[in-house]
């Protein structure tokens, strides 16, 4: 008997003219199928219209606080044969984890019956005492007396040094003075050595009460740190101890019905602790309600609602990818035994491309690297224009990186063939001698007509390969763009990187920070097309030998 299921939808629209997919949705790269699109579409309707609850999207003309929020949909078939999907959100929403229409999260950490909320509210009081003796006026006060004392007494020290420095000096001129064979020459002597013993045990006297008032200070704020730290370990401890106990709470199925804890999904992995979150993201909620409802899972996609975040790319409405970090162990279970799509990323999309070799000599050669086509030997793949490079020249020190394009980037790219020539060349791209110009292809109209755009990049931790805009951390990162001309809704333009940061020119045309407009055909900031609309078009550099200038342009096929 199936499990009654609430959160199921019956579509709208009607579906009879649409096929079922042959497999389930690969969730880390796809393109939605056209039910899923459909189901995306009545959910975002409901969106726009609902008034149950409320939430600051960002939507509104003028909203400066409003936050997006991922939403996903998982097209199912029920025990009756009917289509339906559910729908969810990632994380909490106007923070509550349930809200009509939407499956539940794994696990309600939110509700009244749960120990997450006591023993939080133990570890916030923890914290909050841990603040107030970390403020404490008392230890401020003992370790502003303590660095004072400290440089009074190495002043103090500094000057009788110099003291003892002076007076030997003087000493040893009298005592050159004395006549060796009077008997108030030896007197003299004593005295000189009396004042040379007095001084050190003056020394020695201002050294041990420095340290007897100094050890005095420590030991009270040592009491006072102790106290603290105790307050703090403990603090650390409880919060380790209800991460555990939450993440043993969250416990995910999977079509045969095998249930695993994120502690053991995680365990195996290279981060057996869950990054915060885990298991909050839209689709492990999408599936685990479907398996607990004896669901069939037929598709799914994931899609963005709201104003873009400051830092990752997502833009309104827009379908992405599951995240590598937190979902990649989670969904890698909960779709064990499915039948999925294939991963592109294992396929070789160079298989059957010619690399064309634009010129060579002694020193270096410089190739046109088709799109989808790697640079160098990838984590899954090895054919690459480097590997093909080191068949074509087995002979010689090299071939050697000395920069790359990405994968779905076609255009110029130079390698050296000696020790000497890559030191050349390397030094060149270092003080940025070397001149690019790169033609994109994005997705929108362009109103000005030339900019610039610095915002600082940095990896994704969370979502590799993905870049983030960083400006406490990230790397500055410089680009200068011109149009060169503007239709049917799309902008051609030059694009002049004057850094070379990963995915600079991809981020730096998306981000609603720069242009605000995704490259065409970017599979990982925009939409998925025939190719990424980016192409590396000329690239001019000191020949390493000759140092004569060298030039080469490939125009783009867009």
């Amino acid at each position: 008997m199936p499990h009654p299921a609430p959160c199921f939808t019956p579509f709208i629209a009607s579906t009879g003219g649409v096929t079922l997919p042959d497999r389930f949705t690969f969730p880390f790269y796809y393109q939605p199928h056209p039910l899923s699109e459909l189901a995306a579409q009545e959910l975002q309707d409901k969106l726009a219209t609902q008034t149950d609850w409320q939430y600051d999207f960002g939507l509104e003309v003028g909203s400066t606080s409003g936050t997006g929020k991922m939403f996903g949909v998982l097209v199912v078939k029920n025990g009756q044969g009917e289509l339906g999907y559910l729908s969810a959100f990632s994380g909490k929403i106007a923070d509550q984890n349930l809200l009509p229409g939407f499956v539940p999260p794994v696990f309600d950490m939110l509700s009244s019956d749960s120990f997450f909320r006591s023993e939080l509210a133990e570890i916030t009081r923890v914290s909050e005492e841990a603040k107030r003796r970390q403020s404490n006026p008392e230890l401020g006060k003992l370790e502003q007396e303590l660095k004072q004392q400290s440089s009074d007494f190495e002043h103090r020290m500094s000057a009788h040094r110099q003291a003892m420095i002076e007076g030997r000096a003087h000493r040893k001129q009298q005592r050159s003075q004395l006549d060796d064979n009077d008997d108030q020459h030896k007197q003299a002597l004593i005295q000189l050595s009396r004042e040379s013993v007095t001084e050190k045990n003056q020394l020695k006297a201002l050294k041990d009460q420095q340290k007897k008032v100094l050890s005095s200070l420590e030991e009270k704020i040592s009491v006072l740190r102790d106290e603290l730290n105790q307050l703090l370990n403990q603090r650390k401890s409880m919060s380790n101890a209800l991460q555990h106990k939450l993440f043993e709470q969250y416990q995910f199925l999977n079509q045969d019905g095998v249930q695993k804890s994120l502690n053991d999904i995680f365990s195996a992995t290279t981060t057996p602790i869950p990054p915060a979150g885990s298991g909050e993201c839209a689709a492990p909620k999408l599936m685990q309600y479907a398996f607990i409802h004896d669901l069939t899972p037929i598709c799914l996609a994931e899609f963005w609602w709201g104003v873009s975040p400051k830092s990752e790319i997502r833009q309104h409405k827009k379908y992405y990818p599951s995240c590598q970090s937190k979902c990649l162990p989670i969904l890698t279970h909960m779709l064990e035994g499915m039948e999925l799509d294939p991963n592109p990323l294992l396929e070789n999309p160079a298989e059957g491309k010619e690399l064309d070799i634009l010129y060579q000599d002694d020193a270096i050669v410089v190739v046109n690297k088709p799109a989808d086509f790697l640079s160098v030997p990838g984590k899954n793949i090895n054919d690459s224009a480097y590997s093909r490079l080191i068949e074509q020249f087995p002979n010689v020190e090299g071939p050697f990186v000395i920069h790359r394009l990405d994968m779905a980037t076609s255009g110029l790219l130079v390698f050296a063939l000696t020790r000497r020539a890559n030191k050349s060349l390397q030094k060149q791209f270092i003080t940025r001698t070397v001149n690019k110009r790169y033609v994109a292809l994005i997705d929108g109209e362009l109103s000005e007509s030339e900019g610039d755009i610095t915002l600082p990049l940095r990896g994704d931790l969370y979502d590799r390969p993905r870049q983030l805009v960083c400006f406490e951390h990230g790397k500055h990162a410089d680009t200068h763009w011109e149009v060169i001309n503007v239709q049917d809704g799309r902008t051609k333009v030059y694009l002049y990187p004057r850094t070379g940061r990963t995915h600079q020119l991809r981020v730096h045309c998306a981000h609603h920070q720069g242009l605000n407009m995704p490259i065409v055909g970017d599979d990982l900031y925009g939409l998925k097309a025939d190719r990424l609309h980016l192409h590396a078009e000329s690239l001019s550099f000191e020949h390493p030998y000759t140092k004569e200038p060298l030039s080469f342009q490939v125009d783009s096929d867009f």
